[in-house]
């Protein structure tokens, strides 16, 4: 009969169902081991146990050491039945009954991954032999001492109840972070949402990557250089490595870097056809990812992937098919603005933002990239948007007087944007005018966006000398409180810039300063009036106002 390891544990059929995570792939990052998903407790839990009376006498101190199995043997060299992780159960019955001896058994054990050994005193042994002890020190294994009242079946028993609080404890915690995910994932920012609850639920840096390296967007604490850098690079290279796969073989759905204290993971983003998309969810953190943070992570993976995915991001929902169908038999869009717009923006009205944009690319390959064209219209905050090699047009749902947000992600992707001021459908042809007026205006001054302005103290006819005053000093009251060079010098470099038609160089000779300091004023004029010097209108109406201007107000101290 070949000698055992007789080990209990507990039945399959009374195992909790786990969700299953996204499964790492060998990769060629440098790694460092990480938490088995084998369920375990810490030794110093057993210790506590007054029930089980154990004392440990030997070893290094308990906290750091897991057990995740209980087994009992009295053979002479128990390793070859190991797997690792043991609480080791004797009663010395076949101990070496020499030092050498006792220290070939012990630095056995200890190669084969036990945890720690328990020995049982009475009736073989009156007290735990000092050359197990010494042998035990010697190697680093902590070495408890269980009293004669302590069967060890009661230690099997204490260890697996231990196991099973905290697998409910791990399931309760990935249950309410898979709600947070959820409601997350309806909300209008779902992206950002997302990244959110799970860098809460996971204590990492959450971040959201293009196959170029762009960041579409991150939550929770961004870690110092070069954290971030290594992050896009390890996303850059595992995107990279699941599309050029070959034929038949599995892509990498996630790679690891952990090195100087960083744990680096990234996992991309599962696409309809099971193979790996264009995204990457990148994770940094000053912690080793355990069990929980890993189901976390794949479960918004999951939700990230969907809510970038083409069906959703781009709403093909019957909704806006039966608004199609109308508008091509004849509908005017006022008829059906209201059927495209989302349910939860009532308030709307049937206001729309128009947007126009370019990209920097002139051949940019945005509209052949599904999750590309998802992610922009996820981060847009619309699904009505269409691409033209590197031309955007799109549609958002608005309330009537709210200001247009124009996403960094956009930007980051490469796109230079013009949106109009909130109209009603059946003012959209006005409304895309100023649009491509607003993106002329972002591509002359270089900038990534512009909004088309829309100022309610305009001039459209001569009006009453007294209101056309108090119509000036209120246009002009916000530099007021403007700090050195001052109101004066702030308006005498308006004057001068409008009458020399916008010139920098001639207003910089006029004033006698340096062309940046022209620059700077009037950005600091812009900033605090609230409007855009690139708009003719807008300099029309502060040319008039200048001129209405009281002496006393426009020599009045900043």
């Amino acid at each position: 009969m070949n000698p055992t390891v007789a080990c209990d544990a507990p039945g399959r059929e009374d195992a909790p169902l786990m969700t299953k995570s996204i499964k790492p792939t060998r990769s060629t990052e440098p790694t460092e081991p990480t938490e088995s998903d084998q369920p375990s407790v810490p030794l110093s839990v057993l210790l506590a146990d007054p029930a089980l009376d154990l004392r440990q006498i030997a070893g290094p101190p308990a906290r750091d050491h897991r057990i995740s199995t209980v087994g009992t043997t009295e053979i002479e060299d128990p390793s070859p039945y190991l797997v690792g992780g043991e609480l080791l159960l004797t009663a010395g019955v076949r101990l070496p009954a020499d030092a050498a001896g006792i220290d070939t058994y012990v630095r056995r054990v200890v190669g084969a991954g036990v945890t720690a050994l328990g020995f049982g005193v009475v009736p073989v042994h009156d007290e735990v032999p000092p050359e197990l002890v010494a042998a035990c020190d010697r190697h680093g294994l902590p070495l408890l001492r269980l009293p004669p009242a302590t069967p060890f079946v009661a230690v099997g028993q204490a260890t697996y109840a231990a196991i099973a609080e905290v697998r409910n404890r791990e399931l309760r915690e990935i249950s309410r972070a898979q709600s947070a995910l959820a409601g997350a994932a309806a909300r209008p920012d779902a992206l950002r949402a997302v990244l959110t609850q799970l860098s809460g639920h996971t204590g990492a840096w959450a971040v959201l990557h293009d196959a170029r390296g762009h960041e579409l967007f991150s939550a929770g604490p961004r870690p110092a250089p070069p954290t971030p850098e290594r992050v896009r690079d390890l996303a850059v290279r595992t995107i990279a490595r699941g599309r050029t796969g070959a034929a038949g073989r599995s892509v990498p759905t996630a790679a690891a870097d952990h090195r100087g204290g960083t744990h680096l993971t990234v996992h991309t983003l599962p696409g309809a056809d099971g193979t790996a998309t264009a995204l990457a969810l990148g994770q940094a953190a000053a912690t080793a990812p355990t069990l929980v943070h890993r189901q976390v992570t794949s479960t918004a993976a999951v939700l990230l992937a969907l809510l970038t995915s083409p069906r959703h991001a781009l709403g093909t929902d019957t909704h806006s098919a039966g608004a199609l169908v109308r508008l091509m038999l004849g509908a005017a869009p006022a008829d059906v603005a209201a059927s495209l717009a989302p349910a939860d923006t009532t308030e709307a009205a049937g206001h729309w933002v128009v947007i126009h944009g370019r990209h920097a690319s002139p051949r940019s390959a945005q509209g052949d990239d599904p999750a590309q064209l998802a992610t922009l219209g996820t981060a847009l905050g619309t699904p009505y948007l269409y691409i033209d090699g590197s031309e955007l047009k799109a549609l958002v749902a608005s309330a009537p007087d709210a200001r247009p947000e124009v996403p960094a992600q956009a930007a980051d992707l490469g796109w230079v944007l013009g949106f109009s001021t909130p109209a009603p459908a059946s003012d959209l042809a006005r409304a895309d005018v100023r649009a491509g007026r607003a993106l002329q205006r972002a591509i002359a001054a270089q900038v990534p966006a512009v909004v088309h302005t829309r100022d309610p103290l305009t001039v459209h006819g001569i009006v009453p000398s007294t209101d056309a005053r108090e119509l000036a000093r209120t246009r002009f009251a916000p530099l007021d409180g403007a700090t050195s060079p001052g109101a004066p010098v702030l308006l005498d470099t308006l004057r001068t810039w409008l009458t020399l038609h916008g010139s920098w160089d001639r207003t910089a000779a006029a004033l006698h300063v340096h062309r940046n300091t022209v620059r700077h004023r009037l950005a600091r004029i812009a900033e605090l009036l609230d409007v855009d010097l690139h708009d003719p209108g807008v300099r029309m109406e502060l040319w008039f106002a200048l001129h209405w201007l009281p002496d006393e107000d426009q020599d009045r101290s900043g």
